[in-house]
């Protein structure tokens, strides 16, 4: 999948934005340019959004995509003749990516004493959201100095990120026991990370808890003109199927 989001970032941005995210915020679906997304944790009110986006730039693109048959949030696609084949490769690893969740909520289920698809079956209705991600090359010393951000701190809204990176680095957490203080995250071959979201600290009384993380310069990579190397990733968002009848219901466990 990192060969086909090489391809589609490699086109020109006339003809990425031939499938542009929507202006709202809320459909998180086709191609947002570099400076367009600024992720932030916790600051809702329109003015201090607008002041921290002037003050901090997420400096990376992306191209998000989902189900097929999202009613709600419909994918917004290139032309086919633009990348033939990008539209299958997107949803063919959607798809694999999703029986990948499945089997990682059935660990997690027995990790937790509880019946092995108690958290699957509330995720039978993949409303999950596959982001290819690009961070360009940036000077480290911009990174380092917070002149510019490729992705500021914050936590997952879902129940689990699946997060598959390339062999740059950059990926950071937040050590618990040290608010303030991130620990990287190296890149190994074949691995992928696990994330846990705010939904599934939620389900499970703080148990597991969600993870705030960032993207910043990897450490030592830097290269020989001061510049730090583009990197790949491709988080997957697991969520919980948003069914108004499950509302009255949310499956928490209380351990």
């Amino acid at each position: 999948m990192f060969d086909w989001s090489k391809k589609f970032f490699s086109l020109s941005l006339d003809e990425k934005m031939l499938a542009p995210h929507p202006p709202s915020g809320t459909h998180h679906r086709g191609y947002s340019p570099l400076g367009m997304e600024k992720i932030v944790q916790n600051l809702d009110d329109a003015k201090g959004l607008a002041k921290n986006r002037a003050y901090l730039q997420d400096v990376k693109e992306s191209f998000e995509c989902g189900r097929e048959e999202d009613e709600i949030m419909p994918n917004i696609w290139l032309p086919e003749n633009v990348l033939p084949g990008f539209k299958k490769a997107c949803l063919d690893f959607f798809w694999k990516v999703f029986e990948l969740q499945k089997a990682i909520l059935r660990a997690l289920a027995i990790a937790l004493d509880i019946p092995e698809d108690y958290l699957v079956q509330y995720h039978t209705k993949p409303d999950n959201q596959l982001r290819l991600l690009r961070y360009p090359s940036v000077p480290s010393e911009a990174l380092e100095m917070n002149r510019i951000t490729r992705i500021d701190g914050h936590s997952d809204y879902g129940s689990i990120t699946i997060v598959f990176q390339d062999d740059v680095g950059g990926l950071e957490v937040e050590d618990p026991s040290t608010p303030g203080s991130f620990l990287p995250v190296p890149p190994f071959p074949g691995s992928i990370v696990v994330n846990a979201g705010d939904l599934l600290m939620r389900w499970s009384n703080d148990t597991i808890r969600s993870t705030i993380h960032r993207v910043r310069a990897p450490p030592n990579v830097t290269n020989e003109d001061g510049m730090v190397p583009e990197r790949y990733s491709i988080p997957y968002v697991s969520t919980y199927r948003w069914n108004l009848a499950d509302l009255h219901s949310s499956p928490i466990v209380l351990l």
